[in-house]
Order: structure tokens, then sequence, then C-alpha cells
């Protein structure tokens, strides 16, 4: 099941620009049966163009395509560019929400970034098919990350994208079962990593990321360290949080400097003095807009992926993340944020904080918290009701 750990996996971190759209692509041009890719944000620039001519070049080549795109975040993608894909065999199609008119979109979005090709090489993470998430010339990339694994959980990976393409019937699978084992059995022990699938999407009932870093905050022993592009943690996540730096957990928080969403950032700004006070170190990211979406705790336990630590990803979007237990990883990934900390990072203490807010800046950061926390109780009041 892939809410449960599978052992025969290989895994490498991933980071946003060249580093990430190279492999993307790489994969793209490698596959030979199957490809899936599911993404909240496909936008018709340079980097979309780029890897929409790789998918039409696979589709042309025999390979299935399948591109799923948010019906809201997408939305500007053109009839002519729809009809391209379409025409050069890529199964294109927009997810859909529950209510719909010309004025008017409500209803869970397709959140997650999944990549999987032939069933045994996958990307997972915050990455969108756009030019903010690539290095481009006149500009540096938003930094995100995601898990490139080949093995068994991209198998299962592959099997949820099929699920998820029918909604009625499942896909066929053209995928061949014995060439999935022997390659998962090829894979050495010393590289084998211990990896499951986390899945929230209250139709389905599902809530298993934020069940992971509810046993994340929860359980930790030692250290805790969230790194999350639109951080408004929810009253059960505040008392976890707060509860283990008062046992004396180590617990960091690293968080945009720079937003895209200024009312996001003066809301999650209204937070500091609460965290502050519980005695959580803050972080802002100072080099580019921080996108990233990952988490780890006592260097052992480690989650990555399309979900935010707000109301949004735990109630109303489709997201998925990777979990990887594992010490030697999660330890890698704590000396990776630790270095992000180190080099990109501003500390916010209680001192520069209070000096760099005024009154005017309090109160715009309380108007802000009040609008998208109200938001949120209205989209978490509306699902909660529907699940």
């Amino acid at each position: 099941m892939p809410d449960q750990y599978t052992s025969r996996n290989r895994i490498s971190l991933v980071y946003s620009g060249e580093d990430y759209f190279s492999l993307l692509l790489r994969l793209i041009e490698k596959a030979k049966q199957t490809i899936h890719l599911q993404v909240y944000i496909y936008d018709n620039d340079e980097t979309g163009k780029q890897v929409g001519e790789a998918l039409k070049a696979a589709a042309n080549r025999g390979v299935a395509v399948f591109l799923h795109v948010d019906g809201y975040a997408s939305q500007k993608l053109n009839g002519n560019f729809r009809n391209d894909m379409r025409e050069a065999g890529v199964h294109f199609k927009f997810f859909q929400p529950l209510l719909k008119s010309r004025h008017f979109y409500f209803g869970r979005r397709l959140h997650q970034k999944v990549f999987v090709a032939d069933g045994l090489y996958s990307l997972v993470g915050g990455l969108n098919i756009s030019n903010r998430y690539n290095d481009m010339p006149d500009q540096l990339p938003w930094f995100d990350v995601a898990l490139y694994s080949e093995g068994e959980a991209s198998y299962q990976l592959h099997l949820i994208c099929n699920q998820m393409w029918r909604r009625r019937r499942k896909l066929k699978d053209n995928i061949e079962k014995k060439e999935i084992e022997f390659f998962c059995n090829s894979i050495s022990k010393e590289e084998r990593q211990m990896m499951r699938i986390r899945r929230n999407d209250w139709v389905k009932r599902k809530s298993e990321v934020w069940n992971t870093y509810r046993i994340l905050f929860a359980q930790s022993k030692e250290t805790i360290t969230v790194m999350s592009s639109y951080f408004l943690p929810g009253r059960t996540y505040r008392r976890l949080l707060s509860r283990a730096a008062k046992n004396g957990v180590k617990v960091k928080v690293i968080l945009a400097g720079k937003s895209d969403v200024a009312l996001s950032k003066n809301a999650e700004r209204y937070l500091y003095d609460y965290l502050l006070r519980k005695n959580i170190e803050i972080y802002e990211y100072q080099k580019t807009v921080l996108h990233a979406k990952i988490s780890v705790c006592d260097r052992e336990l480690v989650t990555i992926g399309s979900f935010n630590v707000n109301n949004i990803s735990a109630y109303a979007s489709l997201e998925l993340n990777m979990d990887i237990k594992n010490k030697e990883f999660g330890s890698y990934v704590e000396d990776v944020l630790e270095k992000i900390i180190s080099n990109d990072c501003l500390h916010v203490t209680a001192e520069n904080y209070k000096s760099s807010t005024n009154i005017f800046r309090r109160l715009l950061q309380k108007i802000s918290y009040t609008i998208v926390n109200w938001i949120l109780t209205l989209f978490t009041f509306y699902f909660k009701q529907e699940d």
C-alpha cells in the first residue's frame, strides 16, 4: 500500500533551476512506455515550451504521455496550446473543481507536483513548470526542492496517477510488473531507502501528509527543522510545536523573506511574536523567493513535497509528499538546511523583530492575518462539512 514504507528505492535531492529541469528533460527523453506529469501551474513560457516539446517528442515515438494540470492555476493555457499537445498525441486535461462557471471557481485544487516515467523514475516536490523555477538569464529561480527516486515508490506513484486520470475506471497499465521487480531488486542494499507516499485529499478522506507533520511535531526528541513557503499553522500544529520547544526540542522554521503573496507574508509575520515567545527560532530566506516545502525531525524522518503548513494544504488542496525514514539521508537534509540558514537567511530575533515593527506595520500584519485566517476558516469549514 502507498501509505506503507517500501525499501527498494534509490533517492537524491534535486534543486530548482538547471538541476531540476535538466533532469526532468532527460527523464522525458529516455522514457519508453509511460509519462505522467501532474502540476499545479503550467506556464506557456520558455520553460513550459521546452518541456512541452519534450513531451510531444515522447508521444511521437510511442510513449503514452499524460499531462494533468490544475484548472484554476493553469487556466491561462489557451486553446492553441491544448490543441497542439493533443494533436501531437499528448493526453491533456484540466483537473476540475466541484463548482465552476465562467466567473466562479470553487473546490479542491490539484496542488501536488508529480512526474513519473515508466513507473520507475519519479520527481516529487514543490516545483511548477514555469520560468520562475528555472535558471533564466535575467533572474534567479525561486528556491525549491524535489525528491528524485527510482524503484518501488515510483511505481506506486505511477498507479496513483493512472487512477487519477480516470475517475470511474482505472487507466490500463501498460508496464510489465516483471520489469519493475527486476529493476527494484537490482538496487543494492547499501543504496536502499525506506519511503512512503503521503496524500491529502478530503474527497477520499485522506489526511496522510497532515498526520506526518502531526507525528513529526509530536514525537520529536531533539530537533525539528521546517522549511515552508506559506507558513500559517493551525491551532493543532502551533500547540504541538510549542510543546516540543517547551520539552527541549530545538525547533527552527525557515520562511520566505521575499514572498510573491504580500498578504500571506504579512499574516505570517503576525505569528512571529507568538513563535518567538515559545522559543521557536525563525529564519527568513533572503536569496530569492522561497517556495520549498521540506522538513526533518531528529535527523531521521524527512518529508518533502507540495504540502505547506497551513489549512489550505491541510483541508482543501490535493497534496502529495514523500516520507523518507533514514538517519543518513535525514542527517544530510538537516546539514543542507543548516547551511542554508548560515549562508542565506536572516535570523529573526525578538529584538530585531520589535525594532523593525512599528504600530502601523503591526496593525497591517493583524489585518492581513485576520483576512487570511477568515479565508482559511471558510475553506476549512466548507470542506470539513463536505467531508
